[in-house]
């Protein structure tokens, strides 16, 4: 390159380095000019790029070499074309081309996609902005370049995500903190039906019904806070005036400094999911209903038995059929004598239901037979084998309560205790044997008597009211036995009521047991007015002595009007003891203000069973007797043999 001095006020500035152009310098200041000039290049921000009209690189600064990866030495006296990739050079070569032909400043290849080829071949995109400069060498190309990949990347994002935003299936909307709408996708249009240009600039109140207007003020209220709002649902309405169930979760939109500026909201269509809610809890609802029908009908309905004050609670799980395995009954069995049954089938659902409704029959039809609680579970044990249900196991308990006798003789399989609870002096398991449950099968249960007074309550209850996740069964039954105490004061309340507390204590929340419970007060009678006792043999003078015994007894408690009767039947069943029982003989007499029960009871096991008696026969109608003359009559087996009695009311 050749450097003159010529008149016109320039002068050559030799280039540091090799190919490095000259610039006009000051009038009276060599060199000045041209080290302001590069001064103000290397200062610049953007890779600054110099080149002759051949494309030849003149001159670069320091940002250039950070950018591309070369270093000086290696860009000047170059083709600029090294700085482009392979496959753009011939295009560049054109522009570049163009450009010296019509010399001005501008973007180069405005509107195309430019990129910048490093020193290690990758490629990034640019922008390139050219500017002629006139040199004592002649005319040069000054390209700024920058780098946009940053840039480009969030202009990516920005249209994916307006992409997504137009194309969602939520009404997407942004407002600003005082509620004005500042955007509207589609999607909101066609929830609403209003269009952008009929909404943009409104408030957001024009979506809200009546009723709805101060939720509006609340909601922005907690955006201003900068609190997020998820999944909040309510009414809104639609330009029709046609209410909609939306689902609407709501944010604050921040300024880069962290301000709250604005607020956007996604809101959700869910009418079609409040209305199929509501077609499944009306079909859960008859479901339920349809369930604990059939759980009413397998339980059966207790009867009412004189004397003996109840309260029962069923509560059926509140997950799945809504059926289980509990169940209970009283069995009236005669003689002032009641049988208190509870049974839980383990499992839930219509196969446990099922073994619950065949084992409560079987149940009360060997209770009322007057069997013994022990027998009465080794029958129920061979019914459940019977049953063939792989597995099954089943807890039960079987109380006979004697109110004259203040007794309770109980036999448990595997189910929890029973308490005893008499007012004023708290409550307390009742003992009892441990027996294994019903069909583990070979189990010899054993039962036991307990005195308990009269006027004290038996509480019986299933598994469900005390066994909850993570809790201790003993803690639990002690919270029971500790609630039992404090509810049955000198003076308790009734019954229903203790029921109620009880089920509120243990089990408060009524919508969230996934077993179900059952809880059952038996409040023994009042001990009877009177009741006598005599044992005698099994010789015929026995007779004429029990019949003397019953006489008094009658004269003693006033009942005359029923001792003819009375003494009949007496002799009738002395008379079958002599004849074919086995001593010793037992009478117990027992009175009430309702009725006389008296019971004969000796030492055969053999029951006696009525039949009809030939014309010519001197035996057989003792017991057609009682049935005709009697108000009730049974016969139960006992440990010794068995007990006939009978029942007339005063």
């Amino acid at each position: 390159m050749n450097h003159t001095t010529g008149a016109t006020g320039t002068c050559p500035v030799a280039a540091p380095e090799p190919g490095t152009a000259t610039v006009p310098a000051q009038a009276g200041r060599p060199g000045a000019a041209e080290e302001r000039f590069r001064g103000l290049l290397e200062a610049a921000p953007d890779a600054m790029v110099i080149v002759d009209g051949a494309g030849t690189i003149r001159l670069v600064n320091a940002q250039t070499e950070a950018l591309f990866g070369h270093r000086r030495e290696e860009l000047l006296g170059q083709s600029v074309e090294m700085l482009v990739p392979q496959r753009l050079r011939g295009h560049h070569t054109l522009h570049r081309n163009a450009y010296a032909a019509n010399r001005q400043v501008r973007p180069m290849g405005a509107g195309l996609d430019l990129h910048g080829l490093r020193r290690d071949g990758t490629e990034f995109p640019v922008e390139i902005s050219l500017s002629p400069l006139e040199t004592a060498d002649g005319p040069l190309i000054s390209a700024a370049v920058r780098d946009v990949s940053d840039r480009r990347a969030a202009e990516e994002r920005i249209s994916e995500l307006a992409a997504l935003v137009e194309s969602s299936q939520d009404a997407i909307l942004a407002k600003t903190l005082d509620g004005y709408i500042t955007y509207w996708n589609a999607a909101a249009q066609r929830l609403y039906g209003y269009t952008a240009a009929e909404v943009m600039g409104r408030h957001i109140s024009l979506l809200a019904p009546s009723g709805h207007r101060e939720e509006i003020a609340t909601l922005l209220g907690r955006l201003r806070l900068g609190e997020k709002v998820e999944h909040f649902e309510t009414l809104r309405v639609t330009k029709a005036g046609v209410l909609l169930d939306v689902d609407v979760t709501m944010w604050p939109r921040r300024a880069p400094d962290g301000t709250v500026v604005g607020a956007c909201a996604i809101v959700r269509d869910i009418g079609d999911r409040k209305r199929a809610e509501a077609e499944l809890t009306a079909l859960y609802e008859q479901q339920r209903h349809v369930a604990l029908t059939l759980q009413r009908s397998l339980m059966g309905t207790p009867p009412a038995v004189p004397g003996l004050v109840t309260a029962s609670r069923y509560r059926p799980a509140t997950q799945g059929a809504g059926v289980g395995g509990d169940w209970f009954d009283l069995i009236p069995l005669g003689a002032g004598r009641v049988g208190v049954l509870i049974g839980d089938v383990m499992g839930r659902g219509l196969e446990a239901a099922a073994v619950m409704g065949q084992l409560r029959s079987a149940a009360h039809a060997l209770a009322r037979t007057g069997m013994q609680p022990r027998r009465l579970m080794q029958a129920l044990d061979a019914c459940v084998a019977d049953l063939d249900v792989p597995d099954q196991l089943v807890t039960c308990c079987y109380l006979v309560v004697a109110a004259d006798e203040a007794e309770v003789t109980l036999c448990s399989a595997g189910h929890l205790p029973v308490l005893v609870a008499v007012p004023g002096d708290g409550a307390q398991p009742l003992p009892a044997p441990v027996n294994a449950p019903l069909g583990v099968g070979d189990v010899l249960y054993e039962q036991s008597s307990a005195s308990v007074p009269p006027g004290a309550t038996l509480v019986l209850y299933t598994d469900g009211l005390i066994e909850t996740p993570g809790c201790d069964i003993e803690d639990s039954l002690d919270a029971l036995t500790a609630t039992c105490g404090a509810l049955f004061t000198a003076e308790p309340p009734g019954l229903d009521v203790v029921a109620d507390r009880i089920l509120s204590a243990l089990r408060p929340d009524a919508e969230g047991h996934d077993d179900d419970v059952t809880l059952l007060l038996a409040q023994l009678p009042a001990a009877p007015l009177a009741s006598v006792t005599t044992t005698l043999s099994t010789r015929p003078e026995s007779v004429p002595e029990g019949r003397s015994f019953l006489g008094e007894a009658l004269a003693a408690w006033d009942c005359h009007e029923k001792a003819d009767d009375a003494r009949l039947l007496v002799s009738e069943l002395l008379a079958n003891c002599v004849q074919h029982a086995q001593g010793p003989v037992t009478l117990h007499l027992c009175r009430t203000a309702a009725e006389l029960t008296v019971e004969v009871g000796d030492g055969s096991p053999r029951l006696p069973e009525p039949r009809r008696a030939g014309e010519d026969e001197e035996s057989g109608r003792g017991l057609n007797l009682v049935r005709v003359l009697a108000d009730s009559w049974g016969v139960r087996p006992t440990d010794e043999g068995k007990t006939i009695w009978f029942t007339l009311r005063l």
